[in-house]
């Protein structure tokens, strides 16, 4: 029955799929007639201004003689360079989690006693309701685990008897708790899918309320439970550099469009769990170590930069790897010079490779991170300079600490989250209107007819030049 059934909706498909498409398409040229940016950004890559935030800042090009030219790329938090806050925590030795994220959802740093309140508010968060592991995240286990982890959100609201208040308290109460959980939902998950669907051992290791999240997510996941002081801390910074990064990412804007329609928080940040998932968003450091192993695997002599450097023009030309023509890590929708959040990596995951006696490996990161801009220069017409950005560097780290890559986009949306957290209380706060964007229409009315007659559709004749309908026309 079942195969029956498979065969008839992919006979279905199949039949009706040209249908779909000739009937979707668009002229490419109609989005330069009616100055449509398609993806919200124009033709340099700058997004369309669609909101106001006072949480983060990017900054990519500096003006010279009234003229925007590209710089170093810098990332702010709250008036903060993300230099000195790294650079802040390295000094005292201490993990920056917590202080970040209080700094981005408070808008302040903390004193002590406010971070030593905020910690304790968090390890105390670090619950489930009972029998919640055994119940929903051990129930229909999947490889997806974005996928789990947004399924374990949208159940957790069962939970909460006022799910649906979105007073500034009880939204700030929500977040806090789903930024405690986040560690415990993704890793739970893939520890239900590594037994359910890989036939490998079980075991559910619980956080611990007087350890950093970066310590918290290595204990759960190895059945030792142990990980050193270094393993943590780069994982730690980790978070903190993947934590917040303007309003204007897919992720964010997400959060910001359904916080505007009024929704409960739970459906807000499953929405935005769906838009990072996406493997144009959260995936692109699975990307890189799936290509980096291409690499190793084709090239003959990996410390021959010719070498290398002829096969990343291949990739480049999708003569290699998944043939799409991207050498992955490299570029960025808004830095150019330089992404910041991979100088400040960079030095952090040399540490973690000499450690792990991974010289070689860390040696033709940094050739290729080298070697592509080279390519990428001499084989493509580009507006801006490349570079490259923190997921280059982050999926090998995740791969030094043993992280399996089903959890690579989870980690990044255990810090995301922060971020996420702090545009929903910030829009909440400041904007009382939906974000209904506009499209400019191009259908042409045509005339009804009966089934029995239908073969052509007719077009109204005094409707086949242009559409006329109100610019006042408003729909729910």
């Amino acid at each position: 029955m079942t195969e029956n059934y498979e065969k008839i909706m992919q006979d279905f498909s199949d039949k009706y799929l040209n249908t779909c498409v000739d009937n979707n398409n668009i002229d490419l040229s109609l989005y330069e007639k009616y100055g449509v940016k398609k993806g919200l950004r124009d033709k340099n890559g700058k997004g369309v201004l669609s909101g106001i935030t006072n949480i983060s800042l990017i900054v990519a090009s500096e003006d010279k003689d009234g003229r925007s030219v590209p710089c170093d790329g810098q990332l702010y938090y709250r008036g903060y360079n993300i230099f000195d806050l790294v650079n802040g925590f390295k000094a005292d030795d201490r993990f920056g989690f917590e202080e970040t994220a209080f700094l981005l959802i408070f808008g302040k740093l903390p004193t002590y006693t406010e971070l030593e309140d905020f910690k304790k508010v968090l390890g105390e968060n670090r619950n489930l309701p009972t029998n919640f592991v055994r119940d929903v995240i051990m129930k229909a286990p999947s490889e997806d685990i974005m996928n789990s982890l947004t399924k374990s959100i949208l159940t957790l609201a069962s939970y909460d008897d006022n799910v649906s208040d979105i007073s500034l308290s009880n939204v700030l109460r929500q977040s806090l708790m789903l930024i405690s959980v986040f560690p415990m939902l993704a890793v739970y998950g893939y520890h239900a899918y590594n037994h359910y669907e890989k036939d490998q051992s079980f075991y559910i290791h619980r956080p611990l309320a007087n350890l950093s999240p970066a310590e918290n997510i290595l204990r759960m996941l190895r059945p030792d439970m142990k990980y050193s002081h270094l393993e943590a801390k780069v994982l730690d910074y980790a978070l903190v550099l993947h934590m917040e990064h303007g309003g204007g990412n897919n992720s964010t804007f997400t959060t910001r469009v359904v916080t505007s329609a009024g929704s409960d928080t739970y459906s807000v940040i499953a929405a935005a769990l769906s838009s990072l998932k996406g493997p144009k968003h959260g995936g692109a450091n699975i990307k890189v170590v799936q290509m980096m192993q291409d690499i190793k695997d084709n090239v003959s002599d990996l410390k021959d930069e010719a070498e290398v450097k002829e096969y990343l023009r291949k990739i480049l030309k999708k003569g290699a790897f998944d043939r799409r023509g991207l050498i992955y890590g490299m570029g960025h929708a808004v830095y150019s010079i330089s992404d910041p959040r991979a100088k400040v990596f960079k030095g952090f995951v040399e540490k973690l490779a000499i450690d792990k006696h991974l010289e070689d490996e860390f040696n033709l990161y940094s050739m290729v991170e080298r070697l592509a801009p080279e390519v990428i220069s001499e084989e493509c017409a580009i507006y801006k300079g490349v570079s490259a950005n923190v997921d280059f560097y982050s999926g090998f780290v995740y791969s030094m600490l043993g992280i399996p890559m089903e959890l690579f986009t989870p980690i990044f949306a255990m810090a995301r989250i922060v971020g996420w957290c702090a545009h929903r209380m910030e829009e909440l706060i400041n904007v009382d209107k939906i974000i209904r964007p506009a499209y400019k229409s191009i259908m042409v009315p045509k005339v009804y007819s009966s089934i029995k007659d239908r073969s052509t559709p007719k077009l109204k004749d005094n409707m086949k030049d242009t559409l006329m309908i109100s610019k006042n026309d408003e729909s729910c």
